[in-house]
């Protein structure tokens, strides 16, 4: 591939190219660094740092150094990374800069085997560690100068790497519990790239614009190594709030995200007329999108449907960190929206009895680092248990209904998918997040926080209404007309499975105080403990009290 670029990143707010034969160059210097540093096969790597070229580079390094990579959220807090650095036994931990180091500092006594800390920007003192701190450039050079004297070293490494030897250790956030350690192989996530690069319809010529977090598997294998297969330019956008100014510039042919964003997009050209609709969202993509790839969540469908009445393929995937990540993707070839596409090449899926999906193939995990217990239930019967419930069409089409864990079961013993409920809540424009409550209740429940911009245009209300001591809004204009729409959500499905009453929150479900994963699932326990006078008051009213809940039926 040589000479071609494979990384577009901004430097100073213009976009610089890295080809492939120096991306090649770079990872090998930082995986010879890496071995005089004594970092040996099977030792722990983490990266703790927002997506960078400095990130995919480390990684590669470290694959290469057949070394263990450890990707945290940049989010984690000091303790949350302290957890997942001393549960790994890392050694070695690479960070961007100042705000990464300080956290890590403030946990460094508790990591007594890290053995170095290695930065993109000297902007906090050595003194804040014990171990010796080095820049990225320091080690680039160092790696320089081992392979002047030893040019086979890396190769020689890379010679010990086979299918089982493990690549990463991936902490998966989980909705309970403390973060499980997902191990995956190199075995595990080339097979993964390959099966979904066989039959995504994508080739060298194209390219992706990048911003979900390499932290987590799906943007990893798919935006890295998946790129890396085809040999594909991968565009890194500078930051969240800039994919679309960032996409107007490097004009991708294709792009990965999350529904939400996609929601947004759709938002942004609902209102005009049908013909338009395409045009525009073409033209805020930079004009040359062929594809675009959903996944992390599901997808709602009045989405799907209209970005593919719009003449752009909206592709939807469905996957587990545990999975490496994809199980099954729509591809150009065959798409099925409301389905999450047919199960990738050499792998199998199957529902069980309870209509859980089961699943096997190369791309599943080895386990859960230092967990045998938890990787003993989670691999039973050779199959990988998935916790989700869904089903399999006659042409194979994958659908997903709901979390097994997380089905609510009534007074009454009805069983209700609350994921399916969230998605119809928060398809209404006016209402950004929703969580529904009820297991073991007569009836359901719902917190909801409203689209503060939507609801105050709409209702010509200056300012965000304030919230009492519990967090939830009282002001019934704003209440009522947010029951109105959540009745008229509620036509759609039986009497038992629709919400009765609501509460309106004032602040969004946070990652800082735990309300949710990094990637935006719902910790129902989390949510339900915090809110629990919440919800204890909605179910404490008489039926046609409309005084402190707000009933919709």
């Amino acid at each position: 591939m040589g000479p071609r670029p494979a990384l577009l990143f901004k430097r100073h707010g213009v976009f610089r190219s890295l080809d492939w034969s120096t991306y090649r160059r770079l990872a090998d210097r930082l995986a010879a660094a890496l071995i005089a540093l004594r970092v040996e096969p099977g030792d722990c790597v983490a990266l703790f740092s927002p997506n960078s070229v400095h990130w995919l580079v480390f990684d590669h390094g470290t694959l290469s150094a057949a070394a263990v990579t450890v990707p945290l959220h940049a989010s984690l807090t000091a303790p949350q990374a302290a957890f997942q650095i001393r549960h790994s036994g890392a050694v070695v931990v690479w960070v961007a800069g100042r705000e990464q180091a300080e956290k890590l500092a403030a946990v460094s006594d508790s990591l007594p085997e890290l053995r170095a800390v290695v930065t993109g920007h000297r902007d906090f003192p050595d003194s804040w560690f014990r171990c010796p701190v080095h820049t990225f450039d320091e080690l680039v050079h160092r790696g320089r100068v081992v392979l002047d004297r030893q040019p086979r070293l890396v190769e020689e490494r890379e010679a010990s790497i086979g299918s089982e030897t493990l690549a990463t250790i991936i902490y998966t956030s989980g909705t309970t519990g403390e973060p499980k350690g997902v191990m995956l192989t190199h075995g595990n996530l080339l097979s993964n790239a390959v099966a979904t690069a066989s039959i995504a319809g994508l080739s060298g010529e194209d390219l992706l614009l990048s911003w979900l977090p390499y932290s987590h598997i799906y943007a990893r294998t798919v935006d890295h190594y998946l790129t890396t297969c085809v040999g594909m330019t991968v565009a890194l956008a500078e930051g969240v709030d800039t994919v679309v100014s960032d996409a107007r510039i490097v004009r991708p042919t294709w792009l990965t995200a999350v529904p939400r964003f996609y929601e947004k997009l759709w938002s942004a050209v609902e209102e005009l007329e049908p013909s338009a609709r395409g045009r525009t969202l073409r033209r805020l993509l930079g004009g040359r999108i062929r594809q675009l790839t959903s996944g992390g969540a599901p997808l709602p469908r009045y989405v799907a449907e209209g970005f593919q009445a719009a003449g752009i393929p909206l592709l939807e995937g469905y996957g587990l960190t545990e999975s490496s990540p994809v199980i099954a993707f729509n591809s150009p070839d065959a798409c099925r929206v409301g389905t999450v596409g047919r199960p990738l090449p050499g792998v199998e899926v199957r529902i069980a009895e309870d209509g859980e999906i089961l699943v096997r193939g190369p791309n599943v995990m080895r386990g859960y680092w230092k967990n045998p217990a938890a990787t003993a239930e989670a691999l039973a019967d050779g199959w990988l248990h998935t916790g989700d419930v869904g089903e399999l069409d006659a042409d194979g089409f994958l659908t997903i209904t709901d979390r097994k864990k997380d089905l609510i079961v009534t007074s009454s013993g009805k069983n209700v998918a609350p994921a399916m409920l969230e998605r119809l809540l928060t398809a209404d424009p006016w209402i950004d997040q929703a969580v529904v409550y009820g297991d073991g209740r007569s009836f359901l429940t719902a917190l909801i926080v409203p689209d503060w911009n939507a609801v105050m245009q709409e209702l010509q209300v200056a300012e965000k209404p304030d919230p009492d001591e519990l967090g939830v809004v009282r002001d019934r204009r704003v209440v009522d007309a947010l029951q109105r729409r959540v009745e008229d959500r509620m036509q759609s499905v039986s009497r038992p499975e629709r919400v009765r009453r609501i509460a309106v929150l004032a602040e969004p479900f946070s990652v800082d105080r735990d309300e949710v994963t990094p990637t935006l699932k719902l910790r129902r326990r989390h949510i339900f403990q915090r809110y629990q006078e919440v919800l204890r008051e909605l179910y404490a009213m008489p039926p046609d009290s409309r005084q402190q809940g707000n009933s919709v039926e």
